[in-house]
């Protein structure tokens, strides 16, 4: 309620918005119709009933702007969580505005950096070479000579973005409480998972830790990575490397200048390949006007502030993925697509399966040149939104970076098949999955976790007993099929029960057979044939034990 109030003027801008384009519904049932004092008329008029709902959702966005923007720009990675007629109209967003004046530019930069712009510059453009809603690009040169692309920050847009970041919590909240879409859709862990990419895009610092990471692991040959001047960078400031040369969205002057558009497109699946399966940090953006062919052959990469990683257990996974996918391997798919998710426990495995295998039947007759991985890894994820699994941000951000990649490929040279370049790559990451050193590694590190588990017991066990002590330890048990259980369990228990016996009647056995061999004197008990009948009775004790087994259909 304080954030309500603190930023009322704000809440009144996002429901006056939302009823525009026809949500006025939302507004009624998350109460801020009464909160803000709205007119009734706005909140019940109808819906533009000729937008899809997709293109009304992007709407709402442009008009609230650069931070709703941005958020939508990120939602659209996210397959698994959207439907794909959502993420076909938040693609279409657009941030571009009108720079901001270049004498606040000059303040932004001498306050960061704590120079005057003459004593960091021996010349700086005023004009910007590019304008976004978060900063805009400067073209300058150091007094070393070297020229480079001056990154500054807007006036206020952390502000404003914190402001409305607040303000998305606090609703995302409120939502869950009153709507059952938003607890499906989970979106309280939606908007904290894209409230931290964005804020993690307003940290230049950060992306140029990004661009000297890509440049450290690229052991490729035909990419080039721009320096950054830590002495003239912060976190609103970005100064790196001009990159001189031609973008790929120039299509038309790379051939008028003789280049070779397959070479182009082979060197760019080449390099974001080798950064997705064997570094697992990779660009996340690679569209056109982020890629630029250098006089010298080399593609450079620019602008860092968009990254996916995966780690060892996701690589893994996703190389299994791409060859389940490859040989059109329903089960493998499914252990695959389980193993980088989290299944919920209601879920019907059944129909996992079943959807999986039309998946599969879509593909089956695609030609192995023609198949997009970008695509097949997008209809994987909506059938794990389907089915509510919760996959890692960046694994669908990796989705739509394949699309992206796809996008410029076939725009290049149509004839180059992504799936066809990557099957090494997978190969080779199935291979080093089962290598002796990372099988000792994981056997070691096995052993490791078990020996903390372990030691963790004595004190997880002495938490217990004071909760236990205390009245605060609350048990939830959910069993369906109880009855089953139970007689399941008193089967087990009773066989259990029965090889104890056994077990026991064999040690007397044992035992008598010993004595009588040590005493070598008669006795009342040695006159009858003991051993005989024991031997007997064990036989069928044992034999009876084999039958139950066998009956049972378990072993």
């Amino acid at each position: 309620m304080a954030v309500r109030i603190r930023h009322a003027g704000r809440y009144r801008s996002i429901a006056m918005a939302l009823m525009h384009h026809g949500f006025g519904y939302m507004v009624e049932e998350l109460g801020l119709y009464h909160l803000l004092s709205l007119p009734r008329r706005l909140v019940t008029q109808e819906a533009h009933t000729s937008l899809t709902l997709g293109e009304r959702i992007r709407l709402v966005l442009e008009d609230l702007g650069p931070t709703f923007i941005k958020l939508g720009q990120l939602a659209s990675t996210r397959s698994d969580l959207l439907p794909e007629s959502i993420i076909q109209e938040l693609v279409k967003l657009q941030d571009n505005v009108p720079p901001f004046p270049a004498e606040r530019v000059r303040t932004i930069v001498e306050h960061e950096l704590d120079q005057r712009m003459d004593e960091i510059f021996n010349s700086f453009e005023d004009t910007p070479l590019a304008a976004a809603s978060i900063g805009q690009v400067h073209r300058a040169v150091l007094h070393s000579g070297q020229v480079v692309a001056v990154k500054v920050q807007r006036p206020g847009i952390l502000r404003t973005m914190s402001r409305d970041l607040e303000i998305l919590k606090d609703l995302s909240a409120l939502a869950e409480k009153r709507l059952g879409w938003a607890r499906q859709y989970q979106l309280s862990r939606m908007v904290e998972e894209f409230s931290k990419s964005l804020l993690g895009e307003l940290d230049y610092s950060q992306e140029g830790r990004n661009a000297e990471k890509i440049a450290q692991q690229m052991d490729y040959d035909g990419v080039y990575i721009p320096d950054i001047y830590w002495d003239f960078t912060s976190t609103r400031v970005l100064t790196m490397e001009y990159v001189v040369g031609i973008t790929l969205s120039r299509r038309d002057e790379l051939l008028s200048n003789g280049v070779k558009l397959k070479v182009i497109a082979q060197q760019l699946v080449e390099m974001m390949l080798r950064q997705i399966f064997i570094h697992g940090f990779f660009h996340a953006d690679p569209h056109p006007g982020n890629v630029i062919r250098m006089a010298d052959g080399k593609l450079a990469l620019i602008d860092f502030g968009m990254m996916g990683r995966l780690n060892e257990e996701m690589k893994e996974q996703l190389s299994a993925l791409v060859i389940a996918l490859m040989r059109k391997n329903t089960d493998a798919m499914v252990r695959a697509i389980l193993r980088l998710g989290v299944i919920p426990e209601d879920a019907d495995r059944a129909a996992l399966h079943n959807d999986m295998d039309r998946l599969r039947d879509e593909y089956y007759d695609v030609p192995f040149s023609k198949m997009s991985i970008g695509k097949a890894l997008n209809d994987l994820f909506g059938i794990a939104r389907r089915h509510r699994l919760v996959l890692p941000p960046d694994l669908t951000m990796l989705g739509k970076t394949m699309l992206t990649l796809e996008g410029v490929i076939s725009n290049l040279d149509p004839t180059i098949s992504i799936l066809e370049m990557a099957e090494p790559f997978g190969r080779e990451l199935v291979k080093q999955r089962f290598s002796g050193p990372r099988l000792q590694r994981k056997f070691l590190g096995g052993i490791a976790d078990l020996t903390e588990s372990l030691l963790e017991l004595p004190g997880q066990a002495k938490q217990l007993s004071a909760l236990i002590s205390k009245g605060k330890l609350k048990v939830e048990i959910v069993a369906p099929e109880l009855e089953h259980l139970e007689r399941k369990l008193d089967r087990v228990g009773n066989r259990l029960a029965f090889s104890i016996v056994m077990l026991a009647f064999s040690l007397i056995m044992v035992g008598l057979i010993i004595g009588t061999a040590m005493r070598g004197q008669p006795s009342v008990l040695w006159n009858f044939p003991t051993v005989e009948i024991g031997g007997v009775v064990a036989l069928l004790m044992f034999l009876w034990l084999i039958f139950a087994i066998f009956k049972s259909g378990r072993f």
